[in-house]
């Protein structure tokens, strides 16, 4: 006789109308008892289901999800497409670490992303788990194909919260506080922010300055730089910028890392925000929604360089996961049959007109920035012209209290980024504009 199948296990809540009362209470003093107060948690409720654009508590209560995971859903919560791709790899394997058992659909994602990122030359791509592994793995083929040490990262940067994710990262609370020390041959130079009085001569001149009063330039091995900063404020990084950063690097021979985990797969308006401009880049990293909710990221670049490691120098227990793979191919067929990059632009550019009408009745609407749907409005108090941090909170609460989840960011916390997702239906997306304003215009 064949062995029964257990009953399914659980410990999610009791989620029958009657007892759903205070069940978010509970559960709020429960992970207080049970987790470590460095997890910082934006909401104070727990998420039953999710559909697209939407999440309902485990109270039943609905929300308009603009935070996406902090990037991570750009084509939705659930799409059936990739749920059905999760679903038929989950029927074949789940695991049999790459490096030992290799399986075609991680080679065949490589051959897309190899196509897919801007350049060309030839290209070679691995894959990993977390957006800070790509990025160290990053530095990693940098020094090995140089033979150097030294990096140069920009403030307001964020690449991780691993040891060398700190040291590249440049905000120091809450990433890099209490941790020290951290790696050394990292410096930073400013990133071009017009709002701040930082233009794109003042950056490239300190990087010419770091070579005259903290490294020598020959023992640089790359700069690495975010496209769009994300945490940073959601700055975009000129033309201007990224090429004079090429030709410092051509120079003294340095590679140029463009850092795409936040802004990859369509969040711009183009699969990657690099094809924005025509300036070569050596290696890309990528994560977030290339898997749609699943743990995967990569690094491509010149095929030189990635095979400077030698073998068994990069990958990783779970690099690679079949089931995040079979996600991420199916993403990208999303992205491609929804074109989504088109929509992208659309929708951003629906946003953004809705924020700059808004800035003769909202005087701390500063900017309002960003290529496709990657948008930020930065608020600044015009009577003084210092970051207003409040009031800021005060918009993100007030949209919370009406079923619109938004997330900050910024060096100064006064930022509201928008990570909606590029799915999210019209009807949808006019109503959580509708919830922004009512946000601005009662703060």
């Amino acid at each position: 006789m064949p062995t029964p199948t257990p009953a399914a296990r659980t410990h999610a809540p009791d989620l029958h109308p009657e007892a759903a009362a205070g069940l978010n209470t509970d559960w709020l003093a429960r992970k207080e008892a049970a987790t470590p107060r460095g997890i910082a948690v934006l909401e104070n409720f727990f998420v039953a289901r999710a559909e697209n654009a939407e999440l309902w508590d485990i109270e039943g209560r609905r929300y308009i999800d603009f935070a996406g995971g902090i990037g991570v859903l750009n084509t939705g919560h659930r799409h059936p497409h990739v749920m059905a791709a999760i679903r038929a790899q989950l029927e074949q394997f789940t695991h049999t670490c790459y490096q030992v058992v290799p399986y075609a659909s991680y080679v065949a994602l490589a051959e897309r992303i190899n196509a897919l990122v801007p350049g060309a030359w030839a290209k070679r791509t691995a894959f990993f788990s977390t957006g800070a592994e790509a990025v160290e793995n990053a530095v990693k083929v940098a020094r090995s194909a140089t033979g150097r040490a030294g990096v140069v990262a920009f403030d307001g940067a964020f690449h991780g919260r691993t040891f060398l994710g700190m040291a590249l990262t440049g905000k120091v609370v809450p990433y890099k506080i209490g941790f020290g020390p951290l790696p050394g041959d990292v410096f930073h130079a400013p990133f071009p922010t017009p709002l701040h009085g930082i233009s794109v001569a003042d950056s490239l001149r300190h990087v010419q300055r770091l070579f005259k009063s903290e490294i020598d330039p020959k023992r640089v091995a790359a700069f690495l730089f975010e496209p769009v900063q994300g945490e940073g404020g959601f700055y975009p990084a000129p033309t201007e910028f990224i090429a004079g950063l090429r030709r410092i690097a051509d120079e003294h021979a340095i590679l140029l890392i463009a850092d795409e985990v936040q802004s990859g797969f369509a969040r711009t308006g183009k699969l990657f925000a690099s094809s924005h401009h025509n300036v070569p880049i050596d290696l890309v990293t990528f994560a977030k929604s290339l898997a749609a909710g699943l743990p995967l990221s990569g690094l491509c670049g010149r095929a030189e360089l990635m095979n400077a490691p030698g073998p068994g120098g990069l990958g990783g227990t779970y690099a690679g996961n079949p089931l995040a793979i079979a996600a991420a191919h199916a993403v990208l067929d999303v992205i491609e049959e929804e074109r989504l990059a088109e929509r992208s632009q659309r929708l951003g550019e629906r946003l953004t007109q809705t924020l700059n009408g808004l800035k003769a009745r909202v005087p701390l609407i500063a900017e309002v920035r960003g290529p496709g749907s990657m948008v930020a409005v930065e608020f600044i108090d015009p009577a003084t012209g210092q970051p207003a941090p409040e009031f800021t909170k005060r918009v993100q609460a007030r949209a919370l209290e009406r079923g619109l989840m938004l997330l900050t960011c910024g060096v100064y916390g006064n930022v509201i980024r928008f990570l909606h997702p590029l799915t999210t239906q019209d009807a949808v997306f006019g109503e959580a504009l509708k919830i922004l304003e009512e946000a601005l215009l009662g703060a």
